[in-house]
């Protein structure tokens, strides 16, 4: 057995005659998190959807969980898998179905059903809202029913494409601490884009830093911080002569 859940090399994307991804190497290792970084078009979501087959690439190899992915396989392997938005995807029903809907699909029985989703209810704070409609939610209920809706599922793989990019500061530090804490404790093998560099010792065990399309740097937060492997990562990283500024002026 491989010891990486995600594995993709030399995997090239074209929106046209412009290449958006030449990423020679990508792995994410098992019950790990690893975070992609970089600037706006840099291609993170880019590059998360081609790992969460959204996306086919125009070139590269890709194995996940140990699969070689090819035509035929996929569904099946997404079925594995679980997705979050930036943007909540909820149905227009109360939080408890939205977070059950998954199971349902899946033929789970009715009190499997129920007591998975009360857990993941429980676990991200939202157990008060399980009969609200989801058109009453804040965004930060919203992006909590997102989580909950996808952790309920006990993927093997988990995608965050910055879940928390529409949402007030004080509403994401609330629901990063929660969310890192639930990372801690699953330890499922979770890739996710984010803007808040401030944020990565917290969730994440490694980073890929992503410039124009390509992954320039992947080490762990600490490492990152202490060497950006040239000017521009430090830059990225909002790091003047080697030091780190504000937090405010990356966060």
């Amino acid at each position: 057995m491989t010891e990486y859940a995600v594995e993709a090399e030399n995997i090239k994307l074209y929106y046209g005659k412009r290449q958006v991804l030449d990423v020679e190497q990508f792995r994410l290792r098992y019950n790990e998190v690893t975070a992609l970084i970089g600037p706006n078009g840099a291609g993170k979501s880019t590059l998360l959807q081609v790992l969460a087959l959204l996306q086919r690439p125009a070139s590269g190899k890709l194995r996940i969980l140990g699969e070689e992915v090819a035509p035929g396989k996929e569904l099946a392997l997404r079925r594995r898998m679980a997705v979050v938005f930036q943007e909540p995807l909820l149905l227009d029903t109360t939080v408890f179905n939205n977070v059950a809907a998954g199971l349902s699909l899946r033929g789970c029985k009715k009190s499997e059903i129920k007591a998975r989703v009360w857990k993941w209810l429980e676990l991200f704070g939202i157990e008060s809202l399980a009969r609200r409609p989801a058109r009453l939610l804040s965004g930060g209920e919203s992006q909590r029913v997102s989580l909950a809706r996808a952790f309920v599922l006990e993927p093997e793989v988990l995608f965050l494409d910055e879940p928390f990019s529409y949402l007030d500061h004080p509403t994401r530090r609330a629901l990063t601490a929660d969310l890192g804490d639930i990372l801690q404790a699953t330890r499922i093998s979770t890739v996710m884009v984010t803007h808040d560099y401030n944020d990565l010792p917290l969730l994440a065990d490694k980073v890929a830093v992503m410039l124009e399309g390509k992954i320039v740097q992947c080490c762990t937060p600490e490492e990152l911080f202490a060497n950006p492997a040239d000017p521009a990562v430090a830059a990225l990283l909002g790091m003047d002569n080697g030091r780190r500024k504000p937090a405010a002026t990356f966060s």
